[in-house]
């Protein structure tokens, strides 16, 4: 990021994120918490649930598709219509669709590698116990 283009004014908000709201799925507040814990201290704050909401949910309905897919193997991909045609499974749509919404709120949150490349989070401050720390950085 260029030092021009840093704004040193940017609010910091300072409340953390919650526990994940009742009434999502188990399979959303397991996203969620996940989200959460690995997230790096100080990134995520409250303002930020609401797209971790709508990613959470995403990818809580995503491994449910995906999972009755998985057990019905590559026969779950397809599905006989009541003329007799094959056809492909309609949660072969909806999985490939949430991965796609999915993929906007990841790039959002930081959630990739070249999402967060470009995120950099306050230095630590020196140790003052260590005479070396302001010289060797």
């Amino acid at each position: 990021m260029q030092n021009c283009r840093t704004n040193t004014r940017e609010p910091k908000p300072t409340t953390a994120l919650c526990t994940p709201p009742d009434y999502m799925s188990d399979s959303a507040k397991e996203a969620w918490n996940y989200a959460v814990a690995n997230s790096p201290p100080g990134l995520r704050s409250a303002l930020d649930g609401a797209v971790l909401e709508r990613w959470a949910n995403c990818s809580g309905l995503y491994r449910e598709a995906l999972s009755k897919i998985n057990r019905a193997g590559v026969s779950g991909m397809i599905i006989k219509t009541p003329s007799g045609i094959l056809r492909r499974s309609p949660l072969v749509d909806v999985i490939r669709d949430l991965a796609l919404e999915m993929e906007g709120y990841e790039a959002e949150m930081g959630f990739t590698p070249a999402a967060r490349s470009p995120i950099s989070l306050p230095a630590e401050s020196a140790n003052e116990s260590d005479p070396w720390s302001e010289i060797a950085g």
